[in-house]
């Protein structure tokens, strides 16, 4: 059975907040056109798999300061989170599963009260 530790809520609050970052930053890309800057579309069926690409109007300067100020709050997250206090509280040999542990929080179970 993994151990449990007692993570301090800044950590797991930074730690949330990279991963809502991260969500909104993958949205936003998916909606962006392919090319930050504007582009002809193409078509190559020389490779291994076919390529296609429609024409790519670019990224408006608004959209590229939004990309930017996701990825910086993103670095700026992911050094808090790794970089915290609480890792060297943890033993070298516990630090992965103690990662996993504050990555991906286990859901707690559904109990019937009956």
């Amino acid at each position: 059975m993994a151990a449990t530790y007692d993570f301090p809520s800044d950590l797991l609050a930074g730690q949330e907040e990279l991963h809502q970052v991260r969500a909104e930053l993958l949205a936003l890309l998916k909606r962006l056109p392919w090319s930050v800057e504007p582009l002809d579309g193409f078509s190559d069926d020389h490779g291994w798999r076919k390529v296609e690409r429609p024409a790519s109007p670019g990224w408006t300067p608004d959209e590229q300061a939004e990309v930017e100020k996701l990825r910086q709050r993103e670095r700026e997250l992911a050094v808090f989170v790794t970089c915290h206090r609480f890792w060297s509280e943890v033993t070298p040999t516990e630090k992965v599963d103690a990662r996993m542990s504050v990555k991906h929080p286990q859901a707690p179970k559904n109990r019937d009260p009956s």
